[in-house]
């Protein structure tokens, strides 16, 4: 097809409630206009003062999303990588603190020479500049912006009137807003109920904002006579109302509005021509894997601090349904308080019934962490598969130091300062670092995977890079004593400083790595180490004790 000569924009608000899908929405049309022979790149701008949510409570925002590029980020990031396997970056992720502060350094550097600086128009400017600067130095078709929140949000309101000027500044054919709303169903009444998303497109309508398409999420498909109700009170066609209705997994939406015919009206209205028909064989392939395996199913523990809020361990659970799909299986997971295994006579064996294979979870802080330390000396004990990833890492080197190596009183210097033993301390460049916020080891780093290891029988290569995020480190100081006890290094630094995974030989499967591989599972692309555990898991249900790590690998395609 033909390049367009500007970049097209595609705004993506959301109305009624909050937590109704902007995000899949936005990676799944992302995912099909890519498909159709589009470059399309998404960013997420959060109406937050938070210069970025690296320091805010995983109970408050979910997990926090890591670029290659160490952006501290929204977790609608990973679902913008999972759908559309691109890489983000630091300019995907706009907050209005970043705003509120860049234009407070300029004030004080003098750059507004002396004027009274106001939201409109320095600070609508300032989003403005940014918009244009990510437009401008990527070679793309379409640049696809979901704004946080709900309209109505006093914090939002900077982002709708820049989107304003900006689509007077660019014309209709150049920028289009989709508003997503919900339209809740009554089941006393057996109705669907359009009022809440007239009223959420009348607000819109009270910032100057006319939606060009409006998605409706609900329970129950939406019959043509509410999409033309919908449409006459909002002033749409009805074929610019698409219906969204609920659907067993998150990776089917991307087929549902193929079927609602999305991507052809956002086409329509941006002017695009002589584009491809979409191939995404691989894709409901994918998603019947996900709703019919045919290899039965496991049950994986997480054991974490927040897993009250699943939402905080999102890439990990999205992580277990590609893994699945590698493995056709279902991977049922169940969700296992740290602090719970604290108390005095826990059962880990109740506990654990049922369940085939045990991540420990990252996190801060030392709530929790003794209780994650003995799930994962009964995991061991118990040859029960072990895979644990930053903090879990660090736990479990804790766990091997007290219980293998003889050094009881071991820990992290992050929850005793005045340890005998730190197995895991502070980075000696970090040690002199107040501020919490941005402090740590963020973004891409390489690691060397030792030959004839499991993390090598899985990745199958050498060289890998991965994700971190973290302050504190192994201290290399133990690593002889652990090595003699049987611990094996299987990823380092290229210098060999840094310890990235640990595994023990004669363990069914007990890998633990300081990244975060959950941030790098793609639906076409699972991550290695998931799908390894995985595959131990399910080996582990059928009973199976084949410890040979030379048996051919099943296909699936490596990071």
């Amino acid at each position: 097809m033909a390049r367009p000569k500007n970049v097209k924009h595609i705004f993506v608000t959301g109305g009624v409630i909050s937590s109704i899908g902007k995000g899949i929405l936005s990676a799944s049309l992302g995912m099909l206009l890519k498909s159709r022979g589009l470059k399309v790149t998404i960013q997420k701008y959060d109406p937050y003062i938070n210069v970025d949510p690296g320091t805010m409570s995983p109970y408050q925002h979910g997990e926090v999303y890591v670029t290659d590029d160490g952006a501290e980020a929204d977790l609608d990031l990973g679902h913008y990588e999972r759908f559309l396997d691109d890489a983000t970056s630091q300019t995907s992720n706009l907050t209005m603190g970043r705003v509120y502060k860049s234009v407070i350094d300029k004030e004080r550097n003098g750059d507004y020479l002396g004027a009274t600086v106001q939201v409109v128009p320095h600070v609508i400017d300032e989003i403005k500049d940014r918009m244009a600067e990510q437009a401008k130095n990527s070679n793309l078709d379409v640049l696809i912006t979901e704004i946080g929140g709900t309209i109505g949000d006093i914090e939002s309101l900077p982002f709708l009137e820049a989107m304003r000027q900006m689509k007077l500044d660019m014309g209709d054919g150049n920028l289009l807003n989709i508003h997503l709303t919900f339209v809740p169903y009554i089941k006393a009444a057996s109705e669907l109920k359009t009022k809440p998303t007239q009223h959420s497109v009348k607000m819109l309508l009270g910032v100057g904002i006319q939606p060009d398409i409006l998605v409706c999420r609900s329970e129950k498909q939406l019959s043509r006579e509410i999409k033309n109700k919908v449409g006459h009170f909002c002033n749409l066609n009805e074929y610019d109302v698409i219906g969204l209705s609920d659907c067993a997994t998150i990776y089917e939406v991307p087929l549902m509005l193929l079927q609602e015919q999305l991507d052809l009206r956002v086409l329509k209205k941006l002017g695009l021509k002589g584009f491809q028909e979409p191939d995404l064989e691989y894709w409901r392939n994918f998603c019947n894997k996900v709703k019919f395996p045919t290899g039965g199913e496991v049950t994986v523990g997480i054991c974490g601090k927040y897993t009250e809020y699943p939402d905080a361990y999102k890439s990990i659970l999205e992580s277990f349904i590609h893994a699945g799909a590698s493995n056709n299986v279902k991977v049922n997971v169940k969700l296992l308080r740290a602090e719970d295994a604290e108390e005095p006579n826990f059962d880990f064996a109740k506990a654990l019934d049922g369940v085939h294979g045990l991540l420990v979870a990252p996190g801060f802080g030392d709530r929790g962490t003794e209780g994650k330390v003995k799930y994962i000396q009964y995991v061991r004990e118990k040859n029960i598969p072990f895979f644990g990833i930053c903090l879990g890492m660090q736990c479990a080197s804790i766990e091997f130091a007290r219980n293998v190596c003889g050094m009881p009183e071991a820990n992290s210097t992050e929850f005793n300062k005045r340890v005998r033993f730190a197995i895991i301390d502070l980075m000696e460049h970090q040690k002199k670092v107040k501020e919490k916020g941005g402090s740590m080891r963020l973004g891409s780093y390489p690691c060397i995977i030792t030959e004839g290891s499991k993390a090598h029988a899985s990745y199958q290569k050498f060289l890998v890079n991965e994700r971190h995020r973290h302050r504190y480190e192994f201290n290399n100081e133990y690593r002889k004593i652990f090595e003699e006890s049987g611990m094996v290094f299987s990823g380092t630094s290229p210098n060999g400083e840094l310890i990235e995974i640990i595994e023990l030989k004669n363990h069914r499967w007990f890998v633990a790595v300081q990244f975060h591989p959950e941030l790098k599972s793609r639906v076409q692309k699972v991550h290695p180490l998931f799908h390894g555990f995985v595959e131990a898991a399910k080996e582990y249900r059928q009973g199976s004790h084949q410890t040979d790590m030379s048996v051919e690998m099943p296909s699936f395609t490596p990071l």
